[in-house]
């Protein structure tokens, strides 16, 4: 059996979980998720505990538990605690403006760049250069920070970009004659 699919997932107070027909539904404070369980996967659910395990013998019903396992925890602390990333804009001019679910960046191009945030998550900007994208699924939290960043990725000569606040640019040396 996989190593991480032995540890249950602990429900916190406040969090309630559900399975109906393959799919697993968390309740938070945060908000709702669901899940659907793959057929070769076996999910239990107690008062407090969520167990996972392969419902068969194949090594792939081993990989899926796992997954399954790491799957269910990030909803679990997604729908208690929610997920953020920050983004820092780093180059003369360049910005950032919340409105509502609306960002809009500039970003050294002739017009800003206008990105609407999918429903469950949102973005706020604590100061022009800085963006915190929040929500309680974590995939969806990430897909979006990346693709803000994708508009001006982090260029390796002067290191102006879009990037994680934790992001290190490995800077490029400039041609010598």
């Amino acid at each position: 059996m996989s190593r991480v699919a032995k540890n249950p997932v602990i429900l916190p107070a406040g969090v309630q979980a559900s399975i109906n027909g393959g799919v697993l539904t968390v309740k938070g404070s945060k908000g709702t998720l669901s899940y659907g369980v793959h057929p070769h996967v076996r999910v239990d659910l107690d008062e407090k505990l969520i167990k996972v395990a392969p419902a068969n013998v194949e090594k792939s019903a081993d990989a899926q538990a796992g997954t399954a396992r790491a799957n269910i925890q990030n909803m679990v602390t997604g729908v208690h605690d929610g997920y953020q990333i920050k983004l820092s804009l780093v180059g003369v001019g360049y910005r950032a403006a919340a409105k509502g679910e609306t960002l809009s960046l500039s970003l050294g191009f002739s017009h800003p760049v206008e990105y609407n945030a999918p429903t469950g998550i949102s973005i706020e900007t604590p100061s022009q250069t800085d963006i915190l994208v929040k929500g309680c699924d974590k995939q969806l939290v990430g897909q979006v920070a990346a693709n803000i960043r994708s508009f001006r990725p982090p260029e390796p000569y002067k290191g102006k970009g879009v990037r994680y606040s934790d992001e290190v640019i490995v800077r490029k040396e400039t041609k010598k004659k």
